[in-house]
């Protein structure tokens, strides 16, 4: 009788049925303080400042990762394993992933060193991020909050038009957010879902919790049968280049996700001419460069000049440098008559 191992044709299913896709980024990720939906230290490049998240995406909030200063690197933990190791293809992938957790597909025996591997954390919860519920109470604006937007040349009224809100207490999935009793806090409402903004928080807080859909785009009724379309990267930019120039609107960031089949075909068909314009730091104007060459925009960023006082975009511009100095500027390039 011959006897041998019985050959197994491995798949991402196989693989999903002992360990999870939160097991295999977990693994494979240098950075092992990473957490879902938090931008961090992109392990493609050695870099400062954080580029890179894992969060889930589709139905049952499958995990995903992207790249944001280089788009072209993003999918799910597979992917993930594939262009961190330069791999030929999925096999390759597959095979060093039984090998490594020693799952026993391709050898026929196991030690489930996989099992002692998992038990070591617990796995978070994953709640896509489109299910996740908000619930926000507001509050009449304090007068550090005016004063904050003050300085970004926005009043009460501005506020009130761009459904920004004050924020007295959050709930994330009916649990209670704990917010700083002095800490700025600013509510985002977009149909019905919410991002809160902590401007002065760090990184990890500071723009969470968030449940507004990547594709959500401020302005676009101010840009409709424009010749200009002026295109920011947040809420603050549009309501500032608004001040200046009146056919701007606004994606939720700098990544290409943002820009949906639908916000493109409804860019293009509302106006002549389109103008990107991203953070004119390095991250920013790659960004820039990869969606107007993908898109057939222009695009015109903050003067680089600005970046040594830690200016890289036009909220910042106007607050340091005022209005006078942007408007010009828009002249100088002939975007503004």
């Amino acid at each position: 009788m011959i006897k041998g191992i019985k050959k197994v044709f491995l798949t991402k299913e196989l693989i999903l049925s002992k360990i999870s896709s939160y097991d295999i980024f977990r693994f494979y990720m240098p950075n092992k303080n990473w957490e879902i939906d938090v931008v961090t230290l992109s392990p493609f490049r050695d870099e400062k400042h954080p580029s890179f998240v894992i969060g889930p995406k589709g139905e049952g909030g499958v995990l995903i990762f992207i790249d944001f200063a280089d788009t072209s690197l993003k999918g799910d933990a597979f992917k993930f394993v594939e262009k961190l190791y330069n791999m030929k293809n999925m096999f390759e992938v597959y095979s060093k992933i039984d090998r490594d957790f020693d799952l026993g597909f391709t050898t026929g025996t196991t030690t489930k060193k996989y099992e002692k591997i998992i038990r070591k954390y617990n796995k978070p919860e994953i709640v896509k991020k489109d299910y996740s519920f908000i619930q926000v109470k507001t509050r009449k604006f304090t007068t550090e909050e005016l004063a904050y937007w003050n300085n970004y040349y926005q009043d009460i009224d501005d506020l009130k038009a761009n459904n920004i809100f004050s924020v007295a207490e959050v709930y994330l999935n009916k649990k209670r957010i704990v917010l700083g009793n002095n800490e700025l806090r600013f509510g985002y409402l977009y149909d019905g879902k919410w991002k809160i903004y902590r401007p002065l928080s760090d990184r990890r807080w500071k723009w969470m919790p968030n449940n507004v859909p990547i594709t959500a785009m401020d302005g676009l009724d101010d840009i409709k049968d424009c010749h200009t379309a002026f295109i920011t990267k947040s809420k603050k930019d549009y309501m500032v280049m608004k001040k200046i120039f009146p056919t701007v609107c606004a994606v939720q960031n700098e990544g290409a996700g943002c820009f949906s089949d639908e916000n493109i075909e409804y860019i293009k068909s509302n106006s002549e001419k389109q103008i990107l314009s991203f953070d004119s730091d390095e991250v920013g104007v790659k960004n820039s460069t990869s969606i107007t060459n993908k898109f057939g925009f222009e695009y015109c960023n903050v003067p680089k000049k600005y970046l040594k006082d830690g200016i890289n975009d036009w909220a910042d511009l106007a607050k340091v440098h005022g209005l006078k100095v942007i408007e010009e500027y828009l002249i100088n390039k002939q975007i503004l008559k």
